[in-house]
């Protein structure tokens, strides 16, 4: 998954990196140890009291790191040096650091926890959205609709931190070097008065505003296009501008996601991608399509 470093490069991390992706690259970096000393999950297990499940975990970032088991990982794979362990045990610490949505845990469902932190290191978002608009593009009260259609029983409490979730996340894109976020939405999402017209109507403004931001790129896919290579659903592409860390695609269902970063995956994705971006009506025409939406409302 990450390519195979000079043994003796120390890891790197930049200050605004998330403990999400820092954790991936920490596992990753653990991995290709494991891997150049020849040595199995089984017995990187055994040197932590562990299982080789853990390891897996660990070296996939889907888990925190003790202190302990990072310094007996580094010692099972020679690292002996303490200038270069105690880079890995810094790293290790501020992987450990909770990021800022976890004061959200309450409204926060664990597989979509490890998506807020992939989405807030991302350099570059791309996404396709079939049935809303993109949640780093809603407005409060769009979004409150949104999510008041699978709440089920939740307080309107639960409702209203979820909302302020989601507006958190999207203060991302407006910071000094915010990511490049660049969406096509079929065009079911603009005739689905979501909320009321009210709402629908104050969304679609919204969106005409984003299009005049220089990292924000929208394109509206139009029946006329017919079929379309994306047929199983929305999906989102995250890259970093880390070199060691994967692309990632991110699909989601009612109650649980799926993370994609095998190359072959990420290629099929990227694949479908380029071809909406062809099919969908270009950038350029976004507002004057986004003017005309709004007038049905």
């Amino acid at each position: 998954m990450i390519a195979q470093p000079d043994r003796g490069r120390r890891p790197v991390a930049t200050t605004d990196e998330g403990p999400t992706v820092l954790r991936i690259a920490l596992g990753g970096q653990l991995r290709q140890l494991r891997e150049a000393a020849e040595i199995t999950r089984e017995a990187a297990g055994d040197a932590i009291r562990a299982s080789h499940a853990k390891i897996s975990r660990l070296e996939l970032g889907r888990v925190g790191f003790k202190e302990r088991d990072v310094r007996d990982l580094l010692t099972l794979y020679g690292i002996l040096d303490e200038a270069e362990r105690s880079v890995f045990l810094e790293l290790a610490r501020r992987a450990n650091t909770p990021g800022w949505w976890h004061r959200f845990g309450d409204v926060l469902p664990a597989w979509f926890e490890t998506y807020i932190g992939l989405e807030q290191a991302a350099s570059s978002i791309r996404t396709y959205e079939t049935q809303f608009v993109p949640g780093l593009l809603q407005t409060p009260s769009y979004a409150r609709a949104v999510i008041a259609l699978g709440a089920g029983r939740d307080r309107p409490a639960d409702i209203e931190r979820r909302v302020e979730l989601r507006m958190k996340r999207q203060s991302m894109l407006g910071r000094a070097k915010p990511p490049t976020l660049w969406a096509v939405v079929d065009e079911a999402v603009l005739r689905r008065p979501v909320g009321g017209i009210d709402v629908t109507r104050e969304q679609i403004r919204h969106l005409q505003e984003l299009t005049l931001r220089p990292n924000i790129s929208i394109q509206i896919l139009p029946y006329a296009a017919g079929g379309h290579a994306a047929a199983g659903g929305s999906f989102s592409l995250l890259r970093f501008a880390q070199p060691d860390l994967p692309d990632i695609v991110y699909t989601e269902q009612l109650t649980s996601a799926l993370y994609l970063d095998k190359r072959s995956d990420i290629e099929v994705y990227l694949g479908v991608i380029d071809r909406l971006a062809v099919e969908a009506e270009q950038p350029a025409r976004t507002a004057e399509l986004l003017a005309e939406f709004a007038t049905q409302f």
